[in-house]
């Protein structure tokens, strides 16, 4: 038989207090409020509680048992209870996020460094996966993903730099060989490395845009390489002087910078908006997740 937890507690505020009126003093509650659920309690026992008089209010025998066993049974529950308030003032835990290669490479590293010093209770695991995935069978609170991969049914929140571009560059020994394209269509005549997705689908057209024109060009070229695992190799051969490569201006900006590729037709750059963190908006949040989205939102460490 169950009974209501709100009712097991009137029942012993009014036994410790001696009656309703010191009950209601001390639990918040009026005394008519009180008086109801302790009549509630008994009926759905089947026996009295309380012996009541004008004066004063003491426990029947299975009253004085079931305040012996529940004084203890109220108090590990309200243990739990507070243990969950520790949990949601001090998140600890585990955040399982769900990112393609490119928000491991260059969103989360700016990231996650400033919310693990901030939140040191909570463990992040990270599951890099450039395929679209369903996060909450794959057993992950969120997952980053681009704004056309993302489920209708998700809450998006925006996640790292919110314009990327994608870059064209080759190795200067490259470029000095076999000329410096001027016009997306020169590299027609170009080798070029393009990537595979696990789906099949091919990055071999590559899109350009300049004051408001688009072109798309189908390249061709000596190598296609594995999305994800297979993109620092494909780096690796443009670096060698193999070919032209297409990417993240972010991912390749390192390599610029150390003047080991060199950018190609930059001013048709195309630029795209910035990926999103995603969850499922039909359930509570978790609190490590809730740490983190706030962490995001407020800007933390560049998000």
């Amino acid at each position: 038989m169950r009974a209501d937890l709100g009712d097991l507690n009137a029942f012993l505020a009014v036994a410790r207090a001696g009656g309703f009126r010191g009950a209601a003093r001390t639990s918040g509650m009026s005394a008519s409020a009180l008086s109801e659920a302790v009549r509630r309690l008994e009926a759905r026992l089947g026996v009295r509680l309380l012996h009541r008089t004008t004066r004063s209010v003491a426990p029947t025998e299975a009253g004085a048992r079931l305040i012996e066993r529940l004084g203890p049974a109220l108090g590990e529950v309200e243990a739990a209870l507070d243990l969950m308030n520790t949990f949601r003032d001090h998140p600890s835990g585990t955040l399982r996020l769900n990112v393609p290669t490119v928000a491991a490479r260059v969103v989360l590293p700016s990231i996650l460094p400033g919310f693990m010093a901030a939140y040191p209770d909570i463990k992040v695991e990270v599951v890099v996966e450039d395929g679209f995935v369903d996060i909450l069978a794959s057993g992950c609170d969120a997952g980053i993903r681009y704004e056309e991969r993302l489920e209708q049914d998700m809450i998006a929140v925006p996640i790292g730099p919110r314009t990327q571009r994608a870059a064209a560059a080759a190795a200067p020994a490259y470029l000095d060989r076999c000329g410096r394209p001027t016009h997306p269509r020169d590299l027609l005549n170009h080798a070029c490395l393009t990537g595979r997705f696990a789906s099949g689908v091919t990055t071999d057209c590559w899109e350009f845009e300049r004051d408001g024109e688009v072109i798309r060009i189908q390249v061709q070229g000596p190598l296609v390489v594995s999305l994800g695992a297979g993109v620092d190799l494909m780096i690796d051969m443009a670096v060698a002087g193999c070919g032209v490569i297409s990417l993240f201006e972010d991912w390749l900006r390192p390599y610029f910078e150390s003047g080991a590729l060199e950018p190609v037709l930059q001013d048709w750059w195309q630029p795209f908006s910035g990926p999103f963190l995603y969850y499922p908006g039909r359930r509570l949040v978790p609190p490590p997740l809730r740490a983190f989205l706030d962490f995001i939102r407020t800007g933390g460490a560049g998000a």
